[in-house]
């Protein structure tokens, strides 16, 4: 495969191959996920349970997923990414085989465990790999591009998943995934590698990929999780993912429900609006990230550029305040842009942690973040269906997504100013040497 020569940061060949085996593992990441909170019309009519019962199945996903976050972070920073992601889609695939063959409550609840601790590895992998071929001022464009996979899986899943389960049984639609994670390893094995040992690329190449590179002279030191939660800038990622990953599982996850309980809509109704919903995020959120970029370019610094878009994203959360009020439609394209915000706000907010610490600490920190994203995850599902419990038992369920809206809306103001106390620039840390 020929390469060439980069202007203006253009994007080569090979690197636009790195950002699509990342698009489409995080695709078939979010198909997975999804899966469940689709079929769950089918499943209320054969296990009976209570909305409180499917938020603790999804809280155990969360807490093993934060397990598997911050396991796969620190996997990946001692053993390469290409090992890291090779291990963690191999352990989701089989886990969401794994699905086909429960038929309770608790089956399904160890079931989203193995899936959450194998999917642990998707995020701390992508975001290690962008780091290592992407200089800083392309890094937001290409968070943004693999990131785009989540609303992508999201698109996808309720146009398929419905069809497969409602024609061969709602075990097919989880085999499907695992098998397509299964297919990923076969294009990831061979083309990825770290660029120095990638014959395509070029020297000039090569400089333009380190032409901002942190002290890499240092990769073999280790780094602990302690050391790094000494850090303020640490803290400013843990906590803006903390209060704002619970948003988007709250979306994947009691959407479908949302439609059928407040609008009447069934999945084969409800299910092209979920995919207007994330196909609208889709292209809203790579263009929040390609203006990052367009303003670094223009002059401005990385904070400025950063912060500035990320309040933006954070301003743009609130209209979903309006969703109890307005018809089907409105109310879709109204959730479509606090997604695209939310995905907008989270490939920044991924940036911020290769901004602020060199390479071999990158992983590492985006675990650490992401173990505390769902580990309020945990708690966010079993107090959505605790609380819709207590509104339907009212004839008020929509009141009971009223107020769950209402907590969506405001979060991101709130961790946007928490992470500008703790971070007001974002520049390199120079870590301690252990």
């Amino acid at each position: 495969m020929d390469t060439f020569t980069p202007v203006d940061g253009k994007l080569t060949r090979y690197r636009w191959i790195i950002c699509t085996l990342l698009f489409l593992a995080t695709t078939i990441n979010y198909i997975d996920r999804q899966i469940l909170a689709l079929i769950k019309p089918i499943l209320d009519d054969q296990l009976h349970w209570t909305n409180e019962q499917f938020g603790y199945v999804n809280g155990a996903f969360q807490g093993a997923y934060a397990t598997g976050l911050l396991a796969f972070g620190w996997f990946v920073d001692r053993y390469g990414t290409k090992i890291g992601y090779t291990v963690s889609i191999f352990a989701w695939s089989v886990a969401a085989c794994g699905h086909a063959l429960v038929y309770s409550i608790s089956g399904f609840f160890y079931a989203r465990v193995a899936l959450g601790l194998g999917e642990g590895g998707n995020f701390p992998s992508a975001i290690k790999a962008v780091a290592l071929w992407f200089p800083k001022k392309e890094r937001a464009l290409a968070t943004s591009i693999f990131n785009s996979g989540t609303n992508v899986g999201a698109i996808i899943a309720p146009l398929i998943v419905p069809a497969i389960a409602l024609s061969l049984g709602w075990h097919w639609a989880f085999i499907a995934a695992g098998l397509a994670g299964f297919l990923w390893l076969f294009l990831w094995m061979p083309f990825y590698d770290v660029p120095e040992r990638i014959k395509r690329i070029n020297a000039a190449e090569l400089d333009h990929i380190r032409s901002d590179r942190d002290d890499t002279s240092r990769d073999g030191e280790k780094i602990s999780w302690l050391s790094l939660l000494g850090y303020r800038q640490t803290w400013s990622f843990v906590v803006a993912k903390a209060l704002t990953d619970p948003v988007w599982w709250f979306f994947l996850t009691w959407l479908p429900d949302f439609f059928k309980q407040t609008r009447h809509l069934d999945i084969k109704q409800s299910g092209f609006m979920l995919a207007t919903i994330y196909g609208i995020a889709t292209v809203l959120s790579i263009l929040g990230g390609w203006v990052v970029g367009l303003l670094t370019k223009s002059g401005w610094s990385v904070t400025r550029a950063r912060k500035t878009c990320m309040f933006i994203f954070a301003l743009c959360v609130l209209p979903i305040l309006m969703v109890q009020y307005v018809g089907d439609w409105p109310a879709v394209l109204l959730i479509g842009f606090a997604c695209a915000a939310h995905q907008a706000w989270s490939a920044n907010l991924f940036t911020t942690a290769s901004d602020m610490f060199p390479k071999r600490a990158v992983a590492s920190v985006v675990g650490l973040g992401g173990m505390a994203g769902s580990g309020l995850g945990i708690f966010f599902p079993i107090l959505a269906g605790r609380l819709l419990d207590v509104f339907k038992a009212q004839n008020n369920i929509s009141g009971g997504y009223a107020v769950l809206f209402a907590i969506c809306a405001g979060v991101y103001l709130v961790a946007f100013f928490l992470q500008h106390l703790l971070a007001p620039k974002f520049e390199m840390v120079h870590l301690k040497a252990e």
